[in-house]
């Protein structure tokens, strides 16, 4: 069992990161996971959250809103929407992103008045992306749904 293995962190944007690292925790659609050297295969999509990386060289931790991880035995790919160092995140930032969800939001709610299941997932982000402003310390304007 090897005590590294590869990072790979992309955005559309750029490549913010590429390391040899223990472990990574990732914010999945489905629950929090930490993926280590040897995990099984696997692919998540990722909701709004922090993305935690610790290595030999010490931790860093990325703003993610969306995306998806790749996980072998012998790294982790990350491919995001939108990743931004957690020390380069800031207020404008953050407000920036809870207004683009909460158009999304909105935008959804009018074409699918009848149809919760695309509204739900809009809420979702909407409070996720609000959730992931609290974790890093920043205060999201709370917007009216």
């Amino acid at each position: 069992m090897a005590d590294t293995m590869q990072f790979d962190l992309v955005s559309p944007e750029r490549r913010l990161a590429s390391a040899q690292v223990a472990s990574v925790q990732i914010p999945g659609a489905d629950g929090d996971m930490t993926a280590m050297p040897d995990h099984a295969p696997t692919i998540t999509t990722l909701r709004p959250g922090v993305l935690k990386v610790a290595g030999p060289d010490g931790t860093a931790e990325y703003v993610v809103t969306g995306g998806f991880a790749e996980i072998t035995a012998t790294g982790v790919s990350v491919l995001a929407e939108r990743a931004v160092a957690k020390g380069d995140m800031t207020q404008d930032a953050l407000d920036e992103m809870v207004e683009e969800a909460h158009n999304t939001y909105k935008k959804v709610k009018e074409g699918f008045e009848n149809e919760p299941g695309p509204v739900d997932d809009a809420v979702k982000l909407l409070s996720d992306m609000v959730a992931m402003g609290e974790e890093i310390g920043l205060s999201a304007k709370q917007p009216n749904l």
